[in-house]
């Protein structure tokens, strides 16, 4: 039975390469489910995705963020994710490529989103994971910080974090460290 099988994928391999193409190449089932989340997302109007890479490679791509509200009002931030074969059952990996100061995004991009880690589950898709992204721009979370100092002052003193805040996305320092222009 598994011979027949394996025959009809061959017959079928060699009617799709007869037209005189390369190959088909055989899809993960990961793949599957990302082109069918990247077919059905509903992006807010601050988002745009784009792929580096072109539109052969579905794996990798980019998201930017603009968030029209909160203390990262008018910046831009770019998160590249990397999906493997094993999606939906294993999360992306998602890292801001934008500096940024952020309670919930270090210095070196790593993203502290529940969904991204503990709390993530085969149901959740791409279009949460940027819904997910947008709300830490417009709440950031003081309570599960990647970047302490942030989110102390966060905390603290919240008009104090709306200067730093501004003083990153003009592309000065914050406590000797500084942030490119993402405005």
């Amino acid at each position: 039975m598994i011979n027949l099988f394996k025959i009809k994928g061959q017959r079928k391999e060699e009617a799709a390469n007869s037209n005189g193409g390369p190959p088909v190449k055989k899809q993960s089932p990961g793949e599957l489910r990302l082109h069918k989340d990247i077919a059905e997302l509903n992006l807010p109007k601050t988002t745009k995705i784009s792929f580096p890479n072109g539109k052969d490679d579905l794996m990798n791509f980019e998201a930017t963020l603009r968030p029209d509200e909160g203390y990262y009002l008018g910046g831009a931030f770019t998160f590249t994710f990397q999906v493997s074969a094993s999606y939906p059952h294993e999360a992306p990996k998602v890292k801001c490529k934008t500096k940024v100061y952020h309670p919930n995004v270090d210095l070196e991009g790593n993203v502290c989103l529940n969904i991204l880690r503990e709390d993530w589950k085969p149901v959740l898709n791409i279009n949460t994971i940027i819904y997910g992204l947008n709300l830490l721009f417009s709440q950031p979370n003081d309570e599960d910080p990647l970047n302490h100092e942030a989110a102390a002052v966060l905390r603290d003193n919240p008009t104090k974090f709306q200067r730093n805040v501004q003083m990153a996305l003009s592309g000065g320092y914050v406590d000797n460290t500084h942030f490119p222009r993402c405005k």
